[in-house]
């Protein structure tokens, strides 16, 4: 099975965590999470290193991009905010312009962008995996 992988370059802040998502060395989108709070649950973004993306399904917000195996985690996945400390508990932002620490806008535009790239992989039948670093 064919295999793709995004790399998310993190920069580390007291109010929140910005990065940049890049696909065979080209931007893809910006993306905001939480400030690194050691993994913990709801305050923390996730722990640097390699994801298999999976698709999920919630009633609420329909069919989204997952990342399941987050050790000490559930239900995180990617999906559109543009204030880490409004709008997300632990999951991944994509942000079209990084704004401050944590925060971002145009995230809808962006995660539009991000699910076209990925969807497109597993269409091909093939896994994506998500590579985080500092």
């Amino acid at each position: 099975m064919k295999t793709h992988t995004l790399y998310l370059r993190r920069k580390y802040g007291e109010k929140g965590t910005n990065g940049t998502i890049t696909y065979n060395g080209e931007h893809v989108c910006h993306t905001i999470e939480l400030p690194d709070q050691n993994n913990t649950p709801r305050l923390s973004c996730i722990p640097e290193g390699r994801y298999k993306l999976e698709k999920r399904v919630y009633p609420k917000n329909g069919e989204q991009i997952g990342i399941p195996a987050v050790l000490g985690r559930e239900a995180i996945l990617i999906h559109a905010g543009n204030d880490a400390q409004k709008h997300l508990l632990g999951c991944i932002a994509p942000v079209t312009t990084l704004t401050g620490e944590g925060t971002g806008d145009d995230s809808r535009k962006a995660l539009g962008k991000l699910k076209a790239l990925v969807y497109s992989m597993w269409d091909m039948e093939a896994e994506v995996f998500l590579v985080i670093r500092g």
